[in-house]
């Protein structure tokens, strides 16, 4: 097949891309979206398949059938809730696999490369590396092996930005004389370096921002290599996912009022214990039985459902779509708040509770349910912390000052179900647990919310 007819095809696959992209913004047309996409990829690798530098296919059929086995493993058996985790680690093997090209096509023809060829290859391996590692850690704080914790030592940035230095001054010498093999060689051990220093002093609240992030730089990476291999593909297909990747990452940043800098740098959930002393939460928590709980339900005639990672760690989500389903039908106005930060990386409950086959109509995002709050009776906290915490509007000494939250305190009641005193990812006590309104429910999301239903039926 010649190369023009393989340029058209990668145009038709880029159209695909763009169009499952679009149709991905909404949960009414994701799967459709992730169709468009599916398809886009294999008309991509068909048109690659037909390539007339492609000289044998056992090793590409080997790696085709070992990626669809795996791809397909992780299908079927992880579970919606730990998608967060996948996504890391899928980030990372993306990055992996564009160094390892970049590497690969590096081996044995350094002194033949054009200084833009060269460029794209060693930002390939960079970024690539970096992307791997940093997604690694980033696995590991969603896992719970890594603490969530920001982990920080004194001079940590100045450590960073010499690492950094030093790898551009290592691609520099690299780039006068592509021979210098110990250059090449320290540029990738620097990268790797750096995605674990990087992302460690992040903070667990802060991975669904790190996920975009990282999913961008891959992106970006296989962009990169495209270019290296002069593979319009590649470069469509990388370029698509750094630029999508980037935007959701600013959107992540402003549904917390915070740059991109404080998130990388800022060290977010690590309290200053000197700034939040004695600053803690007045009132009295007060903890409620389930019959209790069941009896406010009943009376209401509004309630608002607001999902935190605590549904997605109780696997609760179908019986929270089942307790929703159970009062509409009595008469209650049901709908859901989603904050953009809850759960663990972007869209986390949007995908939980589409799982749970809830309505998409029911499905409202904060900025267009905030000013509801106080025209409505109840609502239901299940697991969200930070996101409906009120000091973050009332406490400048709180790490969260600044960041928009959930209004659930202004409504009548607010019933909340938690497993334990625990602090959120920021690591401070909820103002919200004290106030007077407030109903706390212990115990595993999954059972209690059973019993109140079971109360509820009866």
């Amino acid at each position: 097949m010649s190369i023009h007819i393989i340029n058209l095809i990668y145009l038709i696959s880029a159209s695909l891309f763009m169009l499952g992209i679009k149709n991905l913004s909404s949960p009414a047309t994701a799967k459709l979206g992730n169709k468009l996409s599916m398809s886009g990829m294999g008309v991509a690798i068909a048109a690659t398949l037909a390539s007339p530098e492609i000289s044998g296919f056992t090793l590409i059929i080997i790696a085709i059938a070992i990626g669809a086995a795996i791809g397909g493993y992780a299908a079927i058996k992880v579970e919606m809730t730990s998608m967060p985790e996948m996504v890391a680690l899928f980030n990372g093997c993306g990055g992996a696999a564009s160094a390892l090209v970049a590497l690969s096509e590096f081996q044995g023809t350094t002194s033949g490369f054009e200084s833009f060829t060269l460029l794209t290859l060693l930002l390939s391996i960079i970024i690539g590396g970096l992307t791997f590692t940093g997604s690694l850690i980033a696995f590991g704080k969603l896992q719970g092996i890594v603490s969530t914790r920001p982990i920080t030592y004194p001079g940590q940035q100045v450590v960073n930005a010499a690492i950094l230095t030093l790898t551009v001054l290592l691609s520099w010498m690299v780039f006068q004389n592509p021979d210098n093999a110990f250059a090449f060689f320290a540029i990738i051990i620097l990268a790797l370096a750096l995605g674990v220093l990087a992302v460690i002093p992040i903070g667990g609240a802060d991975m669904p921002v790190i996920v975009s992030l990282l999913n961008s730089y891959s992106g970006v990476a296989v962009s990169m290599t495209g270019f290296a291999l002069n593979n319009n593909a590649l470069i469509i297909v990388g370029s698509l996912v750094g630029a999508s990747g980037l935007f959701l990452t600013k959107i992540m940043c402003d549904a917390m009022n915070r740059s991109l800098a404080n998130v990388l740098f800022g060290a977010f959930g690590k309290v200053d214990e000197s700034t939040v002393a004695g600053e803690g939460p007045t009132g009295t928590m007060k903890g409620f039985e389930v019959d209790e709980v069941a009896m406010v339900l009943e009376n209401a005639s509004s309630l608002i459902i607001v999902p935190g990672y605590g549904m997605a760690a109780a696997q609760a989500q179908h019986v929270t779509r089942e307790i929703g389903d159970f009062l509409s039908e009595e008469g209650l106005d049901v709908r859901y708040a989603i904050h953009s930060v809850a759960g663990r990386m972007p869209g986390h409950m949007n995908v939980l509770l589409a799982e749970a086959d809830v309505s998409y109509d029911q499905l409202y995002a904060m900025e267009d349910i905030n000013d509801d709050f106080s025209n409505t009776d109840v609502v239901l906290v299940i697991g969200a912390n930070d996101v409906v915490n009120p000091a973050a509007k009332t406490n400048p000494g709180s790490p969260i000052y600044g960041m928009p939250v959930l209004d659930v305190e202004k409504s009548r009641t607010v019933i909340v179900l938690k497993r334990s005193m625990n602090v959120g990812f920021a690591g401070i006590e909820n103002e919200l647990f004290f106030m007077d309104n407030t109903m706390m429910l212990f115990g595993d999301a999954k059972s209690s919310l059973q019993n109140v239903l079971n109360a509820l039926k009866e």
